[in-house]
């Protein structure tokens, strides 16, 4: 096992030096904080996924969750570390002191989620789903089903879970057929089938809360006829005890990765006695839902930015104590030989991995400050600055590092070479564990056509415009670093391809060319990926190069740490950033080929 998951250097750099997470303090909700506070929480998690968590982040992928009586049995550490982050409120820790929150910023809440999952993601898992159900019913619900459920589930005691997902329904949730029938006893009987839902029936909590989207009868079809309710798997009955409620789990899959969090079928109301409880107005479900489905979108790619990370080190490790071979051009054998992390190309693929990993997690972070601003701004017009930046910037957390972190992970494999195609190293289980992030939450395919069919249109373009101001300030700030000057040109001459992209497609859907308009809108994410993370690099160079050139007085490991992050940006841009130039011509193209082409040409 490598010594570490994840580097707490970085972690503070970004918190306090790029992003100054301590400036929040001057605003009354964050007041009683400070840069000692912060510290203490981000060593406290440190420690928590050192000792707790990543002890047996191997052990509970060779022994996943069993099915055994109806119920999925899980890891006792799964137990152990709910109740540990109930103890440390770490469930609510972003809510007011009224709610039982501690009122830390999101950036601090993303940041921890970040260190659990690198330390150990399936375990991490369990938490952020909880964390999720509650933040559903602390926003939408009524005061009773509040003091029935909040307690238990910010306390660990019960876990929490998000189930949409059908039989033959997949991602098309207007079309659920799970009914809601109701009863003039103040609850609602539901009867369907739900899979794929994350620890929905384990013996890790006392009990499980699903927030579950159904269909009350006589509701309109599609997505406006959508409700949500609350449907536990074991209800309080009137005498205050727990009862069962009707809520089978009828199996779990057998999984590629991320197997310590078991992904289960449920049937609802065979004994048609499945009481749900309604949550907020009928009808709203769906964008009730899509509240926790953001910040869970948020959670899988800063998940996806850990697993690349914990596999980063890894890979360092190995590649830092691995022997072989001698210099190009060395040809005493006498000579010993190098550790490999000296080979050009494993350099190149060491950079790969921490370019996608910490320019990821940078994003996660710039995100996670937006939200933070949201909540305390008293200008509207910034707040709603914010507001559409994090809409649109959603996509990019979740889809860049889940799919760039595939790359990632398996050069990480490429670096131990046959050690890491074996279960002797983790390397392999961070290439199978992150396999799930394009998929959960949203496809990478739905990713795409929604950046490019809502979000670059929110605000009537202000989004857009909002992202491209963010970017150009970037640059400006570049300029003034000779060494910077030419990735500011590049990141500026990107940016206006983006444009250029942007307006070719708008246009096509404004002459109603849909199903060209979206056909390759995972392109289009490519690509603003691509220069979304080449901003968040020039940041980050940017902010080296002010320290650098300030301390002279800085200690040699300081220097090497951000002189680091220079070269790391520059093989960004080297690297990945060009490779927007191939997504330019297929974009631009007026060659529709996935849409003229007919199915049957693949079926023969």
């Amino acid at each position: 096992m490598a010594e570490r998951f994840a580097n707490r250097r970085d972690i503070r750099f970004l918190l306090e030096e790029v992003f100054d997470v301590n400036s929040l303090t001057q605003y009354e909700y964050f007041k009683d904080h400070s840069a000692e506070t912060f510290n203490m929480v981000v060593d406290t998690v440190m420690k928590m996924g050192s000792d707790l968590m990543y002890p047996v982040f191997q052990e509970m992928d060779k022994y996943p969750p069993r099915y055994e009586n109806s119920q999925a049995k899980v890891h006792p550490a799964v137990r152990i570390f709910l109740d540990e982050c109930g103890r440390g409120g770490w469930l609510n820790a972003d809510w007011n002191y009224a709610e039982g929150g501690q009122q830390l910023p999101n950036m601090i809440k993303f940041t921890y989620w970040f260190v659990f999952s690198a330390a150990n993601y399936a375990l991490g898992a369990y938490a952020q789903l909880t964390a999720g159900a509650a933040n559903l019913i602390r926003e939408f619900a009524g005061q009773e089903i509040k003091d029935q459920y909040l307690d238990k589930l910010c306390t660990g005691k019960w876990q929490g879970t998000m189930a949409l997902t059908e039989p033959d329904v997949g991602s098309s949730l207007g079309d659920l057929t799970t009914s809601a029938r109701e009863t003039d006893q103040g609850y609602y009987l539901i009867k369907g089938k739900k899979i794929f839902i994350s620890g929905a029936d384990t013996d890790g909590a006392d009990n499980t809360v699903n927030m579950m989207l159904a269909r009350i009868q006589g509701a309109p079809a599609g997505t406006k006829g959508i409700s949500l309710f609350v449907v536990p798997k074991y209800r309080i009955n009137e005498a205050g005890e727990l009862e069962y409620n009707d809520v089978h789990c009828d199996g779990i899959e057998h999984k590629l990765g991320y197997r310590g969090c078991p992904i289960c079928q449920l049937t609802m109301g065979e004994n048609n006695d499945c009481r749900g409880y309604l949550v907020g107005k009928p009808g709203r479900g769906l964008g009730y839902m899509f509240q926790m489905m953001n910040e869970e979108r948020i959670n899988v790619g800063i998940g996806a930015v850990a697993k690349a990370t914990a596999a980063y080190y890894a890979a360092l490790e190995y590649c830092s104590q691995r022997k072989q071979g001698r210099r190009p051009g060395v040809k005493d054998q006498s000579l010993p030989m190098v550790a490999i992390i000296e080979h050009p190309d494993i350099k190149r693929m060491l950079l790969l991995q921490k370019s996608i990993a910490e320019g990821s997690l940078s994003l996660a972070l710039q995100v996670s400050k937006y939200i933070d601003l949201i909540k305390v701004l008293p200008d509207e017009e910034e707040r709603e600055k914010y507001s559409l930046l994090v809409e649109l910037l959603v996509p990019v957390v979740k889809t860049y590092p889940a799919e760039a972190g595939i790359m990632a992970t398996s050069a990480a494999i490429q670096c131990l070479g046959g050690y890491g195609y074996c279960q002797d190293f983790p390397v392999e289980q961070y290439y199978r564990d992150i396999r799930i992030d394009p998929i959960h939450e949203g496809t990478t395919g739905i990713q795409g056509q929604d950046i490019l069919g809502r979000k670059i249109s929110l605000g009537n373009g202000k989004a857009m415009q909002y992202f491209v101001a963010e970017l150009l300030a970037a640059i400006q700030s570049a300029h003034k670093f000779e060494n910077l000057q030419a990735m500011a040109a590049q990141l500026l001459q990107s940016l206006n391809e983006l444009r250029s992209v942007t307006a070719y497609l708008l246009d096509l859907s404004a002459q109603g060319k849909i199903e060209e308009f979206l056909a390759d809108g995972v392109l289009y994410l490519e690509m603003f990926s691509l220069i979304a993370i080449g901003w968040q690099w020039l940041l980050q160079a940017v902010k080296a190069n002010e320290i650098l050139q300030a301390g002279s007085s800085l200690r040699e490991n300081d220097k090497l740490f951000y002189h680091s992050k220079i070269y790391t940006c520059r093989y960004f841009f080297s690297y990945e950033l060009n490779k927007i130039y191939g997504l330019v011509k297929r974009l631009s193209s007026t060659e529709a080929i996935t849409v003229e082409m007919e199915a049957k040409f693949l079926q023969v």
